[in-house]
């Protein structure tokens, strides 16, 4: 029995109330800001990311050039946020950690310039082991990051080479320390199910992970994503009843040393969690910047989704008319419970009924028949005050977010 998380893409028959012709928002949900930095050093085999290698393994990046085009993606964008405050801010990629101190400090403070960034605001940056050097963390906790999250992936070294990784166990290690020296906040990203892994190993990994006293780790398992090296020629991968043997002890011995599983692939001390990703799951907005970069954003006329140009080139070549966005669509009414299920229920504790029509701009009788289903299937609670998966619901979301598709 497989329990890997995949939004299924074709819907089954289901009772629908009715919709309204469209969404009725009555405030702006919480807005956060992604920043994506498209550049790595090596591409890894599995990563399906919008993610480039640098030629020749040699940092090649047009560095300013890039803040450039981020504070003018963030210019252009203003008369969609104006008067919003900023809550968050995630810089992912590739790897944002290649950027010098002096371009990150420079691209934060056009951002505290151009939005309303609270001054309480969660500011992540996105780091790898192999391009970590304790300066350039003292510096960019200068420049206000104040969350780290490290791509460790897992301790071993040969499990490392052949994920593809440009770091060894001890490396790892030492990041990690680096970062806790320079940041109250870390996040480990681990991977389980690796080739060839057993049982024992990945516990192993994520002892190692817990030893360090960081207090967040992401434990994903490793999956052929499309369009990746691995998908084209498959690594020896664990059979799907070792998989789910290792994502049940995971969360045992997780749960057993204080962490909360709080989202699909998320365990935080109490406190801890990502406030940044907390707003995704629970269908807040983002302005997302940077190549290939994905928004949400929700005004009286609808919500839409956005894309930046994806390829690094073309987004720089569009800083010169202002036209960053590759795609943008609004979200239809007969999406849009999908869209907010989609999201909540990877949230154990679920999320307040009443998120769902400030959220959606819909009334939550419109998936009434919905929830009456999944309650029948034993597949989420419903109470007074929240809608939250069972551990059933958890374990097979693929079957309970299909009942929210509509044709």
């Amino acid at each position: 029995m497989t329990r890997h998380r995949i939004i299924p893409l074709a819907p089954a028959p289901a009772a629908a109330g009715p919709l309204p012709e469209r969404a009725q928002l009555t405030a702006s949900p919480p807005l956060a800001l992604y920043v994506h930095y498209p550049w790595c050093v090596k591409k890894c085999p599995y990563c399906d990311f919008n993610s480039h290698a640098s030629r020749g393994g040699t940092v090649e990046i047009p560095e300013q050039a890039y803040i450039d085009a981020l504070l003018a993606d963030i210019e252009t964008a203003l008369p969609q946020v104006w008067g919003r405050r900023v809550l968050s801010v995630f810089i992912g990629g590739g790897t944002p950690s290649l950027m010098s101190a002096a371009a990150l400090d420079r691209l934060l403070t056009g951002v505290r310039m151009l939005l309303q960034l609270d001054p309480l605001a969660e500011i992540t940056l996105e780091a790898n082991p192999g391009t970590v050097e304790a300066g350039r963390f003292r510096d960019y906790r200068a420049a206000g990051v104040n969350r780290l999250s490290l791509g460790i992936q897992s301790f071993d070294d040969a499990q490392l080479v052949r994920l593809g990784r440009i770091h060894d166990g001890r490396e790892a290690r030492v990041a990690i320390d680096t970062a806790l020296a320079n940041f109250d906040r870390v996040n480990l990203d681990l991977m389980y199910a690796l080739p060839q892994q057993t049982l024992e190993q990945a516990l192993a990994d994520l002892d190692t992970a817990l030893a360090t006293g960081a207090t967040h780790l992401s434990c994903y398992q490793l999956t052929l994503e499309p369009n990746t090296p691995f998908h084209h020629a498959p690594p020896p991968l664990p059979d799907t009843d070792t998989a789910a043997d290792m994502q049940d002890a995971i969360e045992a011995r997780l749960a057993g040393a204080g962490f909360r599983h709080y989202e699909t692939s998320a365990f935080a001390r109490p406190g801890e969690e990502c406030r940044h990703n907390l707003n995704y799951w629970t269908f807040g907005d983002y302005l997302g910047i940077g190549a290939g970069a994905h928004g949400k954003l929700s005004s009286f006329e609808g919500i839409v989704r956005e894309m930046r140009h994806k390829h690094p080139g073309r987004y720089l070549d569009a800083a010169k008319s202002r036209e960053f966005v590759q795609e943008r669509r609004t979200i239809g009414v007969t999406e849009l419970p999908f869209e907010f299920m989609m999201n909540a229920l990877r949230l154990s504790g679920g999320v307040p009924r009443r998120l769902f029509a400030e959220r959606t701009g819909l009334p939550l009788a419109v998936i009434e028949d919905e929830l009456k289903a999944a309650r029948e299937q034993g597949l989420v609670e419903v109470t007074p005050e929240l809608i939250r998966p069972t551990e059933r619901g958890r374990h097979f979301l693929n079957d309970l977010l299909t009942l929210f598709l509509r044709d």
